[in-house]
């Protein structure tokens, strides 16, 4: 990181904060950063909608360019403490910061031996997790400023080269490993957890079982780059700092020593000047006026969730970053309502849940998986070279705070299924189709691999985990994948087909699976985008 960036980092973090500290929903260096026309409506250059990893990768990529740019998020600034003193709250002890607009939790987890004590009940308030639900599949999705970086494990995994050439053979490959996944690494501040004190730690105890059991069945296990900091961490268990990961915090937001993207790309891009922030802000609806600027039509919201005002914002570039289930919303339903006809049929293609399937084994008495759990996984079980059951496993933990003789499993699998999305205008929303069928893959091939760590291990699985007597859950997930397929409806750099200046920076360009942890992927692949858009086309 040049010194250059440094000091767009120091100013960048210096308007979040003060931004937060006057509980602003505008965050900028600038009152410069947008603009009104003569007619009244608001303007900027370029808008940028959603926070998350693609969003931020085009906010600091035009910030750097000189080019005005305005990012609309539809959640919050977390950066102001509540009456504890903490930004988040932690898995054990969620209250009203925990879910977006919910009147109780949705914890992956839903119970522990069969008993309801893991979610809990809570005032609606624009919190930092949404689980977004569809007939047979649920969603997990960050809302704030940093989108999913908020939210997720920090598990800063690289696709296998063979597989990424799989999904997506029109990407020159040689250029994303040389060029593209180093800089998104580096820019994430992706790090592998210092290999002497993993082995020593009570708080991988429960990561260094699962290895073992992994290796008595023949199975290999890998170390895995993650955004956390391990210097900190280190410095948790050695109690001299305040506790995030090992304090049971993550799914929830943490407190300290992760590099959230409010941490790394945003505050860089609001360090430009050219870049302001506008949060608690969602976009309804684009279509395109006879000048050929793109209006959109934004709800602000307040803490209640109540739309206190609804403006019209219009921009000559328009860079879509809100995730699988968002751009591919606010794409359908232009095309659908005659908005922007033009948009290829393929919108609402190729969607998958990166095979996602989450699972339990239950321990002997005598391989403890520790009290004292970090909860940002560091490892993985690697079987992806399987020919007739690829799997890459992240181990998770389970925090509960007490010795639990249980190993958690997120593992991804190679689901061949792809759901669709169709626009429902009774309720004005996308809907994602897709059934229980579509998930069974997943569940025989996690099943696959587990039966030979149990077999190896004489263990069983834990059945009390998701609110009834399931061994596998791959009714959710958290890597939504698709909608706006890169190449099919966009073109090979993501702009979308039918309209000019008109782009998609994240998840939904990935064909519903890609192997591991998707988010070093959608960085890597806006970072292309953007290096591509700046360089051809004239966005400012």
């Amino acid at each position: 990181m040049t010194a250059n960036l440094t000091r767009r980092h120091i100013l960048g973090l210096a308007a979040l904060r003060g931004a937060a500290a006057l509980g602003l929903t505008r965050i900028a260096l600038s009152p410069a950063a947008a603009a009104d026309r003569p007619s009244g409506a608001e303007y900027a250059p370029a808008v940028v909608v959603g926070s998350g990893y693609g969003a931020a990768v085009a906010a600091l990529r035009l910030g750097e360019a000189g080019v005005r740019t305005l990012v609309l998020e539809m959640g919050r600034l977390w950066d102001t403490p509540a009456a504890d003193g903490r930004v988040h709250c932690s898995m054990t002890a969620p209250d009203r910061r925990s879910m977006w607009f919910k009147t109780r939790t949705e914890a992956p987890l839903a119970t522990f031996l069969w008993l309801d004590v893991i979610n809990k009940d809570i005032t609606p308030y624009p919190g930092v997790l949404d689980r977004v639900r569809f007939p047979h599949m649920s969603v997990y999705v960050g809302r704030g400023v940093g989108g999913g970086s908020l939210v997720n494990g920090g598990m800063a995994v690289t696709p296998s080269r063979a597989y990424f050439q799989e999904v997506l053979p029109q990407v020159d490959a040689a250029a994303m490993y040389a060029t593209y996944f180093p800089l998104a690494r580096r820019m994430l501040g992706a790090a592998t957890v210092p290999s002497a004190w993993f082995e020593s730690t009570e708080w991988y105890q429960y990561a260094r079982v699962s290895r073992d059991q992994a290796k008595a069945a023949g199975l290999k296990t890998v170390f895995v780059p993650n955004v956390y900091d391990f210097d900190y961490m280190q410095r948790e268990a050695a109690g001299t700092v305040p506790k995030s990961a090992l304090a049971q915090e993550v799914i929830y937001g943490n407190n300290f020593g992760k590099r959230s993207l409010d941490k790394t790309y945003l505050p860089a891009a609001l360090g430009t000047g050219n870049v302001t922030i506008r949060t608690l802000s969602r976009v309804r609806a684009i279509r395109r006026a006879a000048d050929g600027t793109y209006v959109l039509t934004v709800d602000r919201l307040d803490d209640t969730g109540a739309v206190v005002a609804t403006d019209e914002i219009s921009c000559r570039s328009l860079f879509l970053g809100a995730g699988s289930l968002g751009t591919t919303e606010l794409l359908l339903r232009a095309r659908e309502t005659g908005a922007l006809p033009a948009l290829s049929p393929q919108v609402g293609q190729g969607w998958g849940g990166n095979g996602n399937v989450m699972l339990g084994r239950a321990n002997h008495m005598w391989h403890p998986t520790g009290a004292h759990q970090s909860t940002i996984p560091v490892l993985g079980i690697d079987d992806w070279s399987n020919a007739a059951n690829p799997v890459f496993a992240e181990i998770a933990p389970l925090p509960a705070g007490i010795e639990t003789w249980a190993s958690l499993y997120l593992a991804i699998t190679k689901n061949p299924e792809r759901g669709t999305f169709t626009y429902d205008a009774a309720k004005d929303a996308a809907v994602l189709n897709w059934t229980g069928a579509q998930s069974a893959p997943s569940i025989a091939a996690a099943k696959s691999l587990f039966d030979r760590v149990n077999a190896a291990n004489a263990t069983i699985y834990r059945y009390d985990l998701f609110g009834d007597t399931r061994a596998f859950a791959a009714d959710f997930c958290y890597h939504p994948l698709g909608g706006c397929v890169l190449g099919r409806a966009t073109d090979p750099y993501g702009r979308a087909l039918g309209y000019d200046r008109l782009y998609v920076t994240d998840g939904s360009l990935v064909p519903g699976s890609i192997g591991v942890n998707p988010f070093v992927t959608i960085t890597a692949l806006a970072e292309r985008t953007m290096a591509r858009v700046l360089a051809e086309d004239n966005v400012g």
